[in-house]
């Protein structure tokens, strides 16, 4: 969506006050598989490294895609919505680490590896 919108506007409004972990579903589907051949049963909570505001991932979509799109940095009661979002979605990765189990990669780092993929 942020793709179609940089290449479509100048500018966008995108909240500022809403923190999560984007995750890429490849490094995801990856680490699943890894969980898969083990016996290290468990919940587990995985996402790429990192945290950012929607604001801010849209700034570094925009970078990486080379697009010179304007993002505003709004507050969530500046842009209502019907959905009740989260303030803050991240998540401990505690019992990943205590299983032994490697992190995903940087969530920028995803987000190139993404943005490559989608130029094949």
């Amino acid at each position: 969506t942020m793709l179609r919108v940089g290449k479509e506007r100048g500018e966008v409004n995108v909240v500022c006050d809403q923190i999560g972990s984007p995750t890429y579903t490849t490094d995801l589907a990856s680490l699943l598989c890894d969980m898969a051949v083990t016996e290290r049963y468990g919940i587990y909570h995985a996402t790429n490294e990192g945290f950012c505001s929607w604001a801010e991932f849209a700034a570094e979509v925009f970078k990486q895609a080379g697009y010179a799109t304007k993002v505003n940095f709004i507050h969530s009661s500046q842009f209502p919505s019907k959905a009740k979002r989260p303030m803050n979605s991240r998540m401990s990765k505690k019992s990943l680490d205590a299983a032994g189990f490697d992190r995903l990669p940087d969530w920028r780092d995803a987000l190139a590896r993404y943005l490559d993929e989608l130029e094949k």
